[in-house]
């Protein structure tokens, strides 16, 4: 039977080239590189990224990012899922939220409390902690909805997105231990960064639907 995946996340998960340039196509992108690999007899990947979204924060400048809103539109839409990986937070981390990385995680939590809500018992949820933003990302000529605290507190959410995983029963897995920002924009994956991910989440898969997944890493 064909293994429904859900892809949800922000501009990383979109496919965001960090020269600004639009957006990378299919091949590039990890979500096509996971479609690639698996092929289209068994898997269908459904990507769900969009610039800007974050967890539950509410973005006055664009309209409708928050994932909270979102996920049970995206998830009603495309049911039945059997594994939803959920990749947000690096947008939670701007100045304007002034969020820690513990507030950020609970808001990940309340993503996992609607997708139990809405999609099938059977659908597995994996957290991804996304990758660091590097330092200097809210220099001038970089984006300057961050700072230095923004880049302190992207380090910290993997300790407390494994938490929230681990206690509401999720796979947890750390992008930020195959992939780095762009040397370009210090804040999107290029090129071999979509390619690590792309390999770490097609592991994770395997592992989740032929059955020799026993623990949260």
């Amino acid at each position: 039977m064909m293994k429904r995946i859900l892809c949800f996340g922000d501009s990383n998960t979109y496919g965001y080239r960090p020269d600004g340039l639009g957006r990378y196509d299919e091949k590039v992108r990890w979500t096509g590189r996971v479609q690639e690999i698996l092929g289209r007899e068994e898997y269908a990947i459904i990507e769900e990224g969009l610039c800007g979204r974050t967890t539950v924060f509410e973005d006055e400048i664009r309209p409708n990012r928050k994932g909270i809103d979102a996920i049970r539109m995206v998830i009603e839409s495309h049911n039945p899922i059997d594994i939803i990986f959920i990749m947000l937070g690096t947008n939670d981390c701007k100045t304007r939220y002034g969020a820690s990385a513990g507030t950020i995680a609970k808001g990940i939590e309340q993503i996992i409390e609607t997708v139990r809500q809405f999609a099938g018992s059977q659908t597995r949820i994996v957290i991804v902690s996304p990758i660091h933003l590097a330092r200097g990302v809210g220099e001038e000529g970089f984006d300057p909805e961050f700072d230095e605290k923004s880049v302190e507190v992207s380090l910290q959410l993997s300790r407390e997105l494994r938490k929230i995983a681990l206690s509401n029963s999720c796979s947890f897995l750390d992008a930020s231990t195959v992939a780095k920002p762009s040397e370009t924009d210090r804040e999107h994956l290029d090129e071999e960064g979509h390619k690590q991910l792309a390999n770490l989440v097609v592991d994770r898969i395997r592992e989740l639907t032929e059955g020799f997944y026993y623990g949260i890493i």
